[in-house]
């Protein structure tokens, strides 16, 4: 089969994605770890997350403790205050991360909280608040603008699964709302991250129709989430990916979204386990380091290590 993994021409069509996936997993990390040498190097870029606000969400998404549709045991807590938000801001600046993301529950901050956001970004240092990042919900353009005038930066909303797939996933808003959320968050001026979730039943067309879904919504960072399935919620009793898949997922990714920066984000440890650096030959150049939002991560040294010890380095922040 001729290449058909490269930066210059990736595949363009579902027929093309899916000759990949039929692919050996050696060979099929092999053309992703070229991408992203050729594109990347060897650089990696952390990030690292603060869950501001935590559980009772109204949306009902299958696979998230904090939905409506959730009894996981998790900390729940409201909005926190501006002084508090800038405290953790600040810890987590003092950590090699590019980008800073303030993460709350729910399907739209409510004005009051995007007053809190708000006068977060404006006590910071200037270049601490050009790394913070904002997962906020389904904003109107007017509230993204006004986030931007105040300094942030990126805006972050994943699209979490095929067009097709969605509704099955998530029916207190539909996938066209979230894509259009994204839209206007581009139109206010941000940077925009969006990926999703990887581990929900989904086929693998359901895969690559998405990628190619996020390649024509130019979608220049893009997590990559894997199931972790928390008791109590619709999705509870599925199992964990297993790691030769979840590294083939990563490296189709790379292979439709050359351009991109992969980010390896929440359910890292437990689909990967003992194969978590193979993450870089399978084509991912970024990853979410320390906690997720309501399950353990991996503590910032331990991945600096990691990725050194794979052969790779830490870029510093922008």
């Amino acid at each position: 089969m001729a290449e058909m993994c490269s930066v210059a021409s990736p595949p363009r069509t579902l027929e093309e994605a899916l000759a990949l996936t039929r692919l050996p997993e050696e060979e099929l990390l092999r053309r992703a770890d070229a991408v992203r040498e050729a594109r990347f190097g060897k650089n990696v870029s952390l990030c690292a997350i603060i869950n501001a606000r935590s559980g009772n969400c109204g949306m009902d998404c299958a696979f998230c403790s904090q939905s409506r549709r959730s009894t996981a045991d998790i900390q729940t807590y409201p909005m926190l205050d501006a002084e508090r938000l800038r405290e953790r801001i600040l810890q987590l600046a003092a950590l090699p991360v590019r980008h800073i993301g303030i993460v709350a529950s729910g399907g739209a901050l409510r004005e009051r909280e995007l007053e809190i956001v708000g006068e977060t970004l404006l006590s910071l240092p200037d270049e601490i608040r050009a790394r913070v990042c904002g997962s906020l919900g389904r904003l109107p353009r007017e509230a993204l603008e006004r986030l931007a005038r105040q300094g942030l930066r990126r805006f972050h909303h994943n699209l979490e699964t095929a067009s097709t797939r969605y509704p099955d996933i998530c029916t207190t808003q539909t996938w066209e709302q979230r894509r259009e959320t994204v839209l206007r968050a581009r139109a206010a001026g941000l940077s925009v991250c969006s990926g999703g979730i990887f581990g929900l039943g989904e086929s693998w067309e359901d895969r690559c129709r998405f990628a190619l879904e996020l390649a024509a919504l130019q979608a220049d960072n893009v997590p990559v989430n894997f199931l972790y399935p928390h008791p109590g919620t619709p999705l509870g009793d599925r199992p964990v990916m297993e790691p030769g898949e979840a590294l083939r997922v990563v490296a189709l990714l790379r292979c439709l979204l050359p351009q991109a920066t992969l980010r390896v984000c929440g359910g890292r440890p437990s689909a990967l386990g003992e194969r978590q650096p193979e993450m870089f030959r399978a084509g991912a150049n970024a990853l979410m380091t320390g906690d997720y939002l309501t399950t353990c991560g991996n503590g910032a040294a331990q991945d600096v290590r990691m990725i050194a010890d794979a052969g790779f380095k830490v870029v510093g922040h922008e």
